[in-house]
């Protein structure tokens, strides 16, 4: 009998065992994966970065703390997990988890693995009670002052979040699946993304040579012309015959690019603003270096002034409209009431504050990040004289590092996805270095000690501010789900200027509820009675219209000056006294 002959008639392939192909190519990606890593290792200890080296010692991940807490605070989760069901299961409870976890529509959990299968079910469910138990622990803490509390709850809800069982390859089922379908593919993607990210110093959310500043991002024509050490500013092309007679300069905050309001043709505030007839105008502030480690707020100040007066002469016209955003609006504001205090407020016809704050005492989250110990580790970073961008963009990224850092961690690592084509997100990446003076003198002043909205605490350029003082003017501008200027602290600009106010209340946060161009028909916006005492009062008699903002504001600013002029002479960005030094967007906003 042949040996064919003695194989039972039925017998089928195993399917859960690799085939020799399978195999050979797992193999394949684990070599492959080693010489990615080593290569790494090896390009990095050339650079002069010894301790690089040292990330793929399995000896020297034991020695790290980061590692030591993290492997401590996981095996301790999972033990208190595996005592919860055993002491169910020994008072006779069923220890499979057929109901779904409180928190049903957690995005980390769609596939259906979480829930049809008893395994993942179990560990989903069991993440989600200890999860809560770690926030309820830090919420039982007696003796807390209400700052001490926020930080344990901040930290808790990172650390349970890390935790996420999503987080890791073998406890994530769509991990498994992709794979296995990819043959280890996808994990070798992922880990080609992790070192290039590492080689950055950044998380990446978007491929990094996607878009090129000035190609396509950043692209309404215009000039260059005027700059400084600290800023250029840009003179975009009219696009109609006739503009409004005073023109508007828009001041970006210095802690990203300007370009978030000219992100592409289609979504750019810039744009638009050109074509509803205005001379726009736009800062680009220098990214810090060395050069700059003695530069503070007088310097930023000096600088909107320089950037008014330069408009106005240019154009030779008395005013200028003004929008400050974030943190160039809150400066804006300090602007204002130095001029106010010098009799030269009627150097600007109006402001506009996009998510701006004086009033810090409801500032958010952000407040956690102005104690002791955060600044000491802050100069230490700023050792060169600047605090490089990366830090401050992993520190707004850790607000929401569900959302902006685990689930990339994810996508980009764990599934090898790839990057998606974001500009928005692209912009988010681009940072911008900081000058370490200024920016714990604006920690310290402004976030912990509340100074600016004490009459006369604080001076500029020798001049002592008061926002009362303030009556340019205003249009505040909010956002309902903003996490970086939350609603509550944008709404004391009500309290603090003299001036007329319009409030306007914009749906979705930071970011989308300011840059929301009509033609997207997104989101919303509420206006109501700006006379109203308090935000409560403010919004339970606001009225809500669908769509972008954007039209009523240009309206609110032609109720201060409808005038127009033809578009001629210094209105040609170039033509005037002032010319071109180079092309829009500028250097500036090119340099790292």
């Amino acid at each position: 009998m042949s040996d064919a002959d003695k194989s039972e008639p039925n017998e089928a392939p195993n399917p859960f065992l690799p085939s020799p192909d399978d195999m050979q190519h797992w193999t394949s990606v684990i070599g492959r994966a080693q010489q990615m890593m080593l290569e790494y290792a090896l390009g990095q200890a050339n650079d002069g970065n010894a301790s690089a080296a040292a990330l793929f010692d399995p000896a020297k991940w034991i020695d790290n703390p980061a590692t030591k807490l993290w492997t401590e605070q996981s095996s301790k989760m999972w033990d208190q997990g595996v005592a919860f069901w055993t002491s169910l299961a020994s008072i006779g409870q069923p220890i499979t988890p057929d109901a779904p976890p409180a928190d049903a529509k957690d995005r980390r959990f769609t596939d259906a693995e979480w829930t049809a299968n008893p395994v993942f079910a179990m560990i989903r469910q069991t993440y989600g009670l200890l999860a809560e138990q770690m926030l309820a622990t830090t919420r039982q803490f007696e003796g807390l002052d209400p700052a001490a509390r926020a930080k344990m709850e901040f930290a808790a809800k990172a650390m349970a979040d890390a935790m996420a069982p999503t987080n890791l390859a073998l406890t994530n089922p769509e991990v498994i699946k992709r794979a296995v379908e990819t043959r280890g593919e996808s994990l070798l993607k992922g880990l080609g993304h992790m070192l290039s990210d590492l080689s950055r110093g950044q998380l990446s959310h978007v491929d990094p040579d996607a878009f090129e500043v000035g190609v396509n991002i950043a692209t309404t024509p215009g000039k260059v012309i005027h700059e400084t050490d600290l800023y250029q500013l840009i003179h975009y092309t009219p696009t109609t015959k006739e503009v409004l007679g005073v023109p508007l300069l828009i001041f970006p905050p210095w802690i990203n690019r300007f370009y978030i309001l000219d992100l592409n043709p289609a979504k750019s505030f810039v744009a638009w603003a050109v074509e509803q007839g205005l001379s726009v105008f736009m800062v680009s502030w220098k990214s810090a270096d060395a050069s700059m480690s003695e530069i503070i707020w007088d310097d930023y100040i000096a600088a909107q002034v320089d950037a008014i007066d330069t408009v106005r002469a240019g154009l030779d016209v008395p005013a200028v409209h003004t929008i400050g955003y974030c943190v160039a609006g809150t400066t804006l504001a300090a602007t204002l009431a130095m001029l106010s205090a010098r009799g030269e407020a009627d150097k600007v016809k109006s402001v506009t504050f996009f998510t701006a704050q004086v009033d810090f005492e409801q500032a958010g989250d952000l407040k956690m990040f102005v104690d002791d110990s955060y600044l000491a580790l802050l100069e230490q970073l700023s050792a060169p004289g600047f605090l490089d961008g990366r830090y401050m963009a992993a520190t707004f990224n850790s607000l929401r590092g569900r959302d902006l850092i685990w689930n990339y961690v994810v996508s980009n690592y764990l599934l090898g996805n790839d990057y998606p084509p974001f500009d928005l997100l692209y912009w988010n990446g681009d940072t911008t270095n900081l000058p370490a003076k200024w920016h714990r003198q604006y920690l310290v002043d402004l976030y912990r000690d509340n100074r600016m909205v004490i009459p006369n605490s604080l001076s500029v350029m020798g001049t002592p501010i008061d926002l009362r003082k303030i009556e340019t003017p205003a249009f505040i501008q909010a956002g309902r789900e903003d996490h970086i200027a939350p609603l509550a602290s944008v709404w004391r600009l009500m309290d603090h200027l003299s001036g007329s106010k319009t409030f306007l209340l914009a749906g979705s946060g930071h970011i989308a509820g300011v840059v929301n161009p009509p033609a997207a028909g997104k989101y919303q916006y509420w206006t109501g009675d700006s006379d109203a005492a308090t935000l409560d009062e403010f919004v339970a008699g606001a009225s809500e219209t669908k769509g972008s903002w954007w039209p009523h504001w240009i309206g609110w600013i032609a109720e201060r000056d409808s005038a127009k002029t033809a578009v001629k002479g210094a209105r040609i960005p170039g033509k005037g006294a002032k010319k071109a030094i180079e092309d829009a967007p500028g250097r500036y906003v090119k340099q790292r």
